[in-house]
């Protein structure tokens, strides 16, 4: 029996998972983010703990033998957080997170300074990566960056809080812009760029290898047995491609979560920094990722579910799906959304780029409004798509997990303006809990067959070629906002 624990931006899942690969229970936990400044995005590392402590206590209370019969743990997490610990594991400040764009001006410095990195690292130097948020510490809080003993990613801390252990996995740590990607080990040159030492950051471990065993502090605590081992885990996006069966090259989906990406599996490292495209270690060895990324994905239709006094996000599509049926054209009088609510990344690296509606007027509905936000995330990923293929990697038919997976209008939208299939899993919204779950069984030297399953198929779209012209359209509209959206901060 394994246990998989995902710690989302908005909420921490957990499954148990068997070793036939059923998901026997799961709980998840919702999270707050705290935003004290615009452009920031903060949360609290003990909020995490918490969080992971009432997953589990639900998990025991709804699955007792299941849970006692527990051998492994794997971790899976947002990336490119900063958690600073000092010499006694006490957390220094709250941790900075992935969509916080405060340290734009050290990103810039990063990229003028060391443009060569880039091709070492996998990325261009971003404001919501790690480095550049230590290099804005060192500027604007001297004290608590004097004092940091360790950084680690979100992930990693809940895993010091179950083990004691200071450790990382390649997956999650080449998010932070301190890793050699094809050596899957730390870039001592970034490391010093950032006024840090190695001795800083934490060992690393593949993601199917064992880390670290459960502390008998914690064991006592969770009611579990002490020196239970905790796989190394990784990153969201690398874990939930473990947990839908994308492990070989050429494999690829399409995450629809709070943010939005196009990942494509490779075998070696290939990334395109000009276009903004990170190349990452894989949560598995011997395995990369190419990954176009945005920073906002189906929090912008939270949000405009929000800003319209909509029940809930389900009211507002069955609204778009009664008014705008996909069987008809989309009236040109349908408003265009960009949906950069918190910057960009791929392939714009544009953390000042705001979000919009154009081509509004008093006929203009929340169903139209709803549609066009659809529609304006389908064009970011469209973008993303087009610089992902730049960077040679091949990007076939796409799974589509994550919480914009549930509609079937937003799959069939995505599958239109992507000129590609696009497949919905079952289970697919637990894909990162049941991949770090799957990594467990690794580590503990199960698992391999598992390893090479995958999610059934729920439904396969097609794209619709009547529906293509009208869309093309309106995408030349969308790059025509953008350029103007772009000059209204140069």
């Amino acid at each position: 029996m394994a246990l998989g624990i995902d710690l989302g931006t908005s909420e921490l899942k957990a499954v148990l998972l068997d070793e036939g690969g059923t998901v026997l229970a799961h709980a998840g936990v919702r999270l707050g983010i705290s935003r004290p400044q615009a452009g920031w995005s903060e949360q609290d590392p003990e909020s995490w703990w918490q969080a992971c402590l009432s997953a589990l206590h639900e998990l025991r209370q709804s699955q007792p033998d299941a849970y006692a019969r527990l051998r492994c743990i794997g971790l899976s997490g947002q990336m490119h957080g900063a958690v600073l610990l000092d010499q006694a594991d006490r957390v220094l400040r709250p941790a900075i997170l992935w969509d916080d764009s405060r340290a734009i001006v050290q990103s810039q410095w990063l990229q003028q300074l060391h443009p060569e990195f880039a091709a070492v690292t996998g990325s261009l130097p971003m404001a919501g990566l790690t480095a550049p948020k230590l290099l804005w510490l060192r500027q604007h809080e001297p004290q608590v960056f004097n004092e940091i003993s360790c950084v680690l990613s979100p992930k990693d801390y809940l895993r010091l809080r179950l083990t004691g252990e200071r450790v990382s996995d390649v997956s999650d740590a080449a998010g932070t812009l301190w890793l050699d990607v094809a050596k899957r080990d730390w870039y001592e040159p970034m490391v010093q760029a950032c006024g840090l030492r190695l001795q800083q950051l934490p060992r690393l471990v593949e993601g199917s290898a064992a880390s670290a065993g459960l502390s008998a502090a914690a064991a006592q605590q969770l009611g579990l047995h002490a020196e239970l081992l905790v796989a190394g885990g990784g990153g969201d996006n690398p874990v939930s491609a473990v947990g839908i069966g994308a492990i070989a090259a050429g494999d690829g989906f399409i995450t629809l979560g709070t943010s939005a990406a196009i990942v494509a599996i490779t075998d070696h490292a290939a990334g395109n920094p000009a276009s903004a495209v990170h190349s990452f270690c894989h949560a598995l060895p011997q395995r990369w990722y190419t990954m176009g990324a945005m920073l906002a994905g189906a929090s912008c239709l939270r949000w405009v579910t929000q800003l319209l006094g909509q029940a809930n996000e389900q009211a507002l599509l069955q609204l778009v799906q009664q008014r705008l049926p996909q069987t008809q054209p989309i009236a040109a009088a349908v408003p265009l959304f960009l949906p950069y609510l918190a910057g960009e990344r791929t392939p714009h690296n544009d953390p000042l780029l705001r979000g919009g509606f154009m081509n509004l007027d008093y006929d203009s509905s929340p169903a139209m409004l709803g549609y066009a936000v659809l529609e304006g995330v389908g064009f970011g990923l469209l973008d993303a798509l087009h610089a992902v293929q730049s960077a040679g990697a091949a990007v076939g038919a796409c799974a589509l997990v994550g919480g914009g997976a549930r509609s079937n209008y937003w799959a069939q939208l995505l599958s239109n303006l992507l000129d590609r299939e696009i497949h919905t899993l079952i289970g697919s919204e637990l894909s990162a809990c049941i991949g770090a779950a799957k990594l467990g069984f690794l580590a503990y030297g199960q698992g391999a067959a598992l390893l090479a399953s995958g999610m059934p198929v729920k439904d396969r779209f097609f794209p619709v070629a009547a529906q293509q012209p009208m869309l093309q359209e309106r995408y030349r509209k969308f790059r025509g906002l953008l350029a103007a959206a772009q000059a209204l901060h140069d």
